[in-house]
């Protein structure tokens, strides 16, 4: 008996803490034990495992998508399922003194009487015996409404926080294409050299990348949360703008220098401490994003919009700032199947935007010619 109370006390303390943890504490554990951690190393690699197996992209972002919410949902069952068992445990280690129709008294039967009295149905076929387990009656039954009123106000943060990343990620279809690019959004937010829009640009996502540390430092949940189109993913918008800051800081000699040098220690704080939190290891490319032709086209468009006369001294800056931060964006995309977007935007490609279901064609060409959707003569 004194066995089955300990466990019991265990159960409960264990599920408790790791509740408070994920819920109430807003700062990143790093304690290694902990449920919520396991229970997501359990989890995510071999659903993500059966994605990879699904063909069409389409199909497997949405089946991606489901592992999110869903995961969430039964990280709190489990929770509640332990704690049941844990004051199962305890009623049982109190000598099972309920009284019940049948007179039947076992373990299963104080499991039964837990789950009612932990999420406070109240039925009233099983009742306590004895003082002690009046007194295990009115904890778990204060205990279940705690827990339950907490989940109603965690979920609702979660999803807020969900929304307010997603509005930002949205926002760079228009301005930056789709999926965003490094060459489309100078071509958009730079006109002859003047980057008055790139500096606020830039400073609305350092904002944005902090946000987004907090957030998903507080509620790692978030990360595995996807976006609605399959060409969009926070990871990929994070790693656009640590392009956009390594190539304005790798060009230099323009008032946005300043600007990018804040967004980059933000970001690559971002993907040092995330990559952290999922314990996966940097690594280097797999793929290298920025080859000798799109490194051309990249250039140039940095030679069009203005920011660059000559690119021999960039051209090297930039391949050692990409070094400090890129074998972390490769950790992260790797491991939640975040694509990682590329340097230019493929020909003829077009936003999201400019797509609907019903066909009708792309609206760019009624914009006029001072359009910043307006694509370059060398495109």
């Amino acid at each position: 008996m004194r066995l089955a109370g300990l466990a019991g006390l265990v159960l409960i303390g264990t599920a408790l803490l790791d509740a408070f943890e994920t819920i109430v504490l807003p700062r990143r554990i790093s304690r290694r034990l902990r449920l919520a951690r396991y229970f997501y190393l359990l989890t995510w690699r071999p659903y993500a495992a059966l994605g990879l197996k699904i063909k069409d992209e389409a199909q497997r972002e949405t089946f991606l998508s489901f592992y999110g919410p869903s995961s969430l949902l039964l990280l709190v069952g489990i929770w509640a399922f332990i704690l049941v068992i844990g004051f199962a445990a305890l009623y049982w280690a109190s000598g099972s003194e309920l009284n019940t129709p049948d007179n039947q008294r076992d373990f299963w039967t104080d499991a039964y009487f837990s789950g009612t009295t932990f999420f406070t149905l109240g039925l009233g076929d099983v009742v306590p015996g004895s003082g002690t387990e009046r007194l295990l009656t009115v904890i778990e039954g204060g205990t279940g409404f705690a827990f339950l009123a907490l989940l109603i106000g965690y979920l609702p943060i979660v999803y807020q926080m969900f929304a307010r990343r997603e509005a930002n990620v949205s926002l760079l279809d228009q301005r930056a294409g789709s999926p965003p690019t490094t060459a489309e959004l100078m071509r958009r937010n730079v006109d002859r050299g003047d980057v008055t829009e790139l500096i606020t640009l830039l400073h609305d996502w350092e904002i944005w990348v902090a946000d987004l540390l907090e957030s998903h430092l507080s509620y790692p949940t978030l990360a595995y949360f996807r976006s609605q189109h399959e060409n969009q993913s926070w990871v990929a918008s994070l790693a656009l703008i640590l392009d956009v800051s390594a190539f304005v800081l790798a060009c230099g000699k323009t008032n946005a220098v300043r600007q990018a040098g804040f967004t980059y220690a933000v970001g690559r704080h971002a993907v040092g401490d995330l990559t952290n939190v999922f314990n996966v290891k940097p690594r280097s490319w797999s793929v290298d994003r920025l080859d000798a032709r799109t490194a051309d086209r990249l250039w140039q468009t940095a030679i069009t919009t203005g920011l660059l006369a000559e690119n021999g001294i960039a051209k090297q800056r930039l391949t050692a700032i990409r070094s400090t931060y890129e074998p972390y964006l490769e950790a992260l995309s790797e491991y939640l199947l975040m694509d990682l977007p590329p340097w230019v935007p493929p020909l003829d490609k077009q936003d999201n935007w400019e797509t609907t279901a019903w066909d009708f064609d792309s609206p760019v060409a009624l914009l006029g010619p001072n359009s910043p959707f307006k694509k370059s003569s060398s495109e």
